[in-house]
């Protein structure tokens, strides 16, 4: 792992039925999602997020992040061999 906690969800929206997105972009740019890359539909999606799930959602990137230098080594050695 980096030694780092990973980025922190952000507060709900005063008015839930308006969820903040500006925040969570902000959020998951932070986290390294490709936030400008994302259709509306999938932004639509995160959006509606949980401030839970969008906390189990940073915690599994950053692990995943955390081995991803082990994998692709792996890819590169291996000629992107899966094992």
């Amino acid at each position: 792992m980096t030694g780092q906690p990973p980025p922190t969800a952000p507060e709900p929206s005063p008015d839930a039925s308006t969820p903040d997105t500006s925040s969570l972009e902000a959020t998951l740019h932070a986290a390294g999602f490709p936030v400008d890359l994302l259709t509306d539909e999938q932004r639509l999606v995160l959006g509606e997020l949980t401030p839970e799930e969008l906390t189990l959602l940073l915690d599994v990137k950053s692990r995943l992040d955390a081995v991803g230098p082990e994998v692709q080594a792996h890819g590169e050695i291996a000629g992107g061999a899966l094992f």
